[in-house]
């Protein structure tokens, strides 16, 4: 029997699906850091730049093309080559249903038929020689063919190989290791009011020279009328007192602060959510193991930006002074007094908090941590 409550349930499940999908689609970069845009009217010059850039474009094709491409080229110069040697064989004579005498020497030996002549193919361009099949010397067409699927199967494969090496070795693959929390938050730290951000290398290896800056994406209007699609607004993060060379051994919590230069700044907590706007985040960074420059990036909306709430600590440090992240709580908030706007910040301190009472966290254990001499 179908309850009241479960219909409820059924329509809220529901109801969030379809917002989710909502802002999945109007979103320019996921969460994940996919740019969502196509490009739509491209005449045919711009097409053929792609064919031109012939290795990025195969470099970036899905693995499922690459596999394709792969099996399916060279099968194809095998089949290529095979009919040649097949042509040559026919050429001197050598097939069996051509009837060679005893004494006749062949181009190739083995070669009978067309099947032997493709196997010869790939024996040839793939260095395998099974010793069955061989060429002779008394045939100058089958010695300069010989030279000729060497070089070009060379070519090939050093080609397909090489692009698959460059394609599992993509700086982009490092960036999967890059996490971003699900949230951003808003509240005071240090007497200033901040925007904060966490992000993590789970990677034990650095990520060499990072730095993290933002955009604020949103569409305005300019004094002349004209409506502006996607304009941009930098929106600078620093560390504590670092912009740059970000020292990347553990989970970091990114500062931006919200002054009178801010688009964040005449923002307040009643209102933010009913603005429409896109801040993407992006760390540059040199992975030390490969040194190859990466880029992450990732994006937040109004609705996944929490006014009034500081995330949870995660870094601890035990008795034996080893230091501990507690990933459980990268992405947890607690609720602390903030003012309603930055205005009533900077300009009416201690008046305008909102407060909501928090709890505590119990995945944390207080440590006696002795001090340095």
């Amino acid at each position: 029997m179908i309850t009241d409550t479960m219909v409820f349930d059924i329509r809220k499940r529901i109801k969030d699906h379809l917002v989710a999908k909502r802002i999945h689609r109007t979103r320019l970069v996921t969460k994940d850091g996919h740019c969502n845009i196509e490009f739509n009217n491209m005449n045919y010059s711009n097409h053929l730049a792609f064919l031109i850039d012939f290795w990025t474009t195969f470099v970036e094709l899905r693995w499922r093309f690459v596999l394709f491409y792969f099996i399916a080229i060279s099968t194809l110069s095998w089949g290529f080559f095979g009919l040649l040697w097949f042509w040559v064989a026919q050429s001197n004579g050598d097939l069996s249903w051509q009837n060679p005498p005893l004494d006749h020497i062949p181009c190739v030996l083995n070669i009978t038929g067309l099947t032997e002549a493709f196997l010869y193919s790939l024996e040839t361009q793939t260095t395998i020689g099974y010793g069955e099949r061989a060429i002779t010397a008394f045939c100058p067409g089958a010695v300069a063919l010989l030279i000729v699927q060497s070089l070009i199967g060379t070519i090939i494969n050093s080609f397909l190989c090489g692009a698959i090496i460059a394609k599992i070795s993509l700086p982009k693959k490092r960036a999967k290791t890059i996490m971003f929390s699900e949230k951003a938050v808003i509240c005071p730290k240090k007497d200033i009011l901040c925007l904060m951000i966490r992000v993590a290398n789970l990677r034990r290896t650095l990520m060499i020279g990072s730095q993290i800056y933002g955009k604020l994406l949103r569409t305005t209007i300019s004094p002349s009328g004209e409506t502006v699609i996607l304009h941009q607004m930098n929106v600078e993060f620093m560390v504590e007192a670092m912009k740059d060379n970000l020292f990347f051994v553990c989970p970091l919590t990114l500062y931006h602060v919200i002054e009178k230069a801010s688009p964040f700044y005449e923002m307040a907590v009643d209102t933010l959510h009913k603005q429409e706007f896109e801040l993407v985040v992006f760390l540059d960074g040199t992975a030390e193991s490969t040194s190859s420059a990466c880029q992450v990036r990732t994006s937040f909306i109004p609705q996944e930006i929490m006014w009034g709430y500081s995330f949870l600590p995660i870094i601890s440090r035990s008795k034996e002074g080893k230091y501990r992240v507690d990933f459980s709580n990268f992405s947890k908030v607690t609720p602390v007094a903030t003012a309603h706007c930055g205005y009533c910040f900077y300009k009416v301190p201690g008046h305008h908090l909102h407060s909501i009472p928090g709890t505590d966290s119990r995945g944390l254990e207080l440590i006696d941590i002795e001090p340095s001499v």
